[in-house]
């Protein structure tokens, strides 16, 4: 089993919530180990933990009457005719200190939709014999609706609400026992930061051979898993996918998607804004240019695994299906050093504000692309502003790999093609900054930064 990482401040938060008999909902994405973070909270407890599901609610009921019985000797005496009666006597029986987790709330509500209601009921007519209530989910857009919206019965009653978020890539070396950061770096353009697929992948000898048991071989236990991740959170799911398979084919602006699905740009607007919030894609403008120019952004997928399996995947469906795996993998092969870049970029970005370079602290950065002031096309791999001194500025390249003498020819190539950006006129450039992925050679004074700094950074 994957050992346990991260999630300190996740894990103080609900604890401290719990000490107290106070009411958390834990939400996030299929896989992330969220029942194993309540789990772990339960431990050393009076506790009850029940994953709910869509079987009928007279069985699930005489299921839990039989959990809480382990906490509470005598309580599968009697058979509850209702879900307020159950829990009304767990409200008024269970010992101070107790906590009662329903894991995968949305399906134990898909039985019972009167559930939300008499919890809330409860909630306000204990309020004085508080006891801890966990309520956790997978599907995003449920938990949404049962305990977040305002309209929700359990709206405002919550101490802590925990959306879990994948982890950082800094822990995938200990997680994956890579071989070296470089390696990690592949394995998190490929699986990002769910731990599932890290505890899943580590079986394997290679990423490559786990690529193809888990993800490309029909029956691999990831091949259909975006389209049971949209089934979760997303109403319109086939015009979701399409939208992903479109952007990570390279259609990124939002008039080039609307016009590949035949339908207006403006359309689009609501599938996409889901899928943002989802942290599936992700909407970038050049740097220095208002966020909601829309002229000038363009869309990328933002989470790893879905990035991968869009572009490998779902356009080869047919050929997997027919159990053409290795003609499927020769093609990621030839495709992966251009794959792999962008990820290693987007690490470099997620990485930079958490750095240290020449000496300075620097901003959130952003690629730049457009015309220079010369008029000839320009691009910029990243541009960042210092945190402490407005004005200044960080211009950097992110390469898959390097030696000596390139680093010296990039940074001067770099200083020259700042000078020539709209977005920096006025201002001063810092420093510029190589990130190299593999590099041959020594490091002067941490320079180019390499993928150790980065995910260390991102632990």
């Amino acid at each position: 089993m994957l050992p346990f990482l991260d999630r300190q401040e996740e894990q103080a938060r609900l604890a401290s919530a719990l000490d107290v008999g106070g009411f958390v909902c834990v939400y996030g994405r299929r896989r992330l180990g969220k029942s194993r973070l309540v789990q772990r909270a339960l431990e050393r407890r009076p506790a009850v933990y029940y994953v709910g599901d869509q079987r009928d609610a007279a069985v699930q009921r005489a299921e839990l009457t039989r959990e809480i019985a382990a906490v509470l000797p005598g309580f599968d005496a009697v058979t509850y005719p209702s879900w307020e009666a159950l829990l009304e006597r767990w409200w008024r029986d269970s010992p101070e200190g107790a906590v009662l987790a329903l894991d995968e709330l949305p399906a134990l509500v898909m039985s019972s939709p009167e559930l939300p209601g008499i919890l809330q009921k409860l909630l306000d007519r204990f309020e004085a014999r508080p006891r801890g209530l966990v309520l956790c989910g997978s599907s995003q857009r449920m938990m949404f609706g049962l305990v977040l919206d305002a309209s929700a019965p359990l709206y405002g009653r919550a101490r802590e609400i925990l959306r879990l978020e994948p982890l950082g890539a800094g822990w995938l070396e200990r997680a994956l026992r890579a071989r070296d950061p470089a390696s990690a770096v592949g394995h998190w353009a490929t699986w990002g930061g769910v731990p599932r697929y890290w505890e899943l992948a580590r079986d394997f000898p290679s990423r490559d051979e786990a690529v193809r048991q888990l993800v490309l071989e029909p029956l691999g236990v990831l091949h259909r898993e975006p389209d049971r991740i949209l089934l979760d959170d997303v109403q319109e799911v086939a015009r979701a996918a399409s939208v992903l398979a479109l952007i990570a084919a390279g259609a990124a602006r939002l008039s080039e998607i609307g016009g590949r699905l035949g339908v207006p740009a403006t359309s689009l607007s609501r599938p996409l804004a889901r899928l943002v919030d989802l942290g599936l894609v992700e909407r970038r403008t050049p740097f220095g240019t208002p966020p909601r120019d829309s002229k000038r952004s363009f869309y990328v997928v933002r989470d790893p695994f879905f990035r991968f399996w869009f572009r490998f995947v779902d356009p080869n469906r047919s050929a997997l299906e027919a159990r053409q795996v290795d003609r499927v993998a020769k093609a990621i092969a030839a495709a992966w050093p251009g794959f792999l870049a962008a990820a290693w970029e987007d690490l470099v970005r997620s990485a930079l504000p958490r750095l240290e370079i020449d000496g300075q602290r620097w901003a959130s950065p952003a690629s730049w692309w457009g015309a220079g002031l010369d008029g000839k096309p320009l691009e910029l791999d990243l541009v960042a502003e210092s945190a402490e001194q407005r004005g200044r500025f960080l211009v950097g390249e992110v390469k898959l790999s390097t030696d000596e003498r390139d680093v010296a020819r990039i940074r001067t190539e770099l200083a020259a093609k700042a000078a020539r950006c709209p977005a920096l006129a006025g201002g001063e450039i810092a420093t510029t900054a190589v990130f190299s992925l593999r590099h041959q050679g020594a490091r002067h004074r941490g320079v180019p930064v390499g993928a150790e700094r980065v995910l260390a950074a991102l632990r």
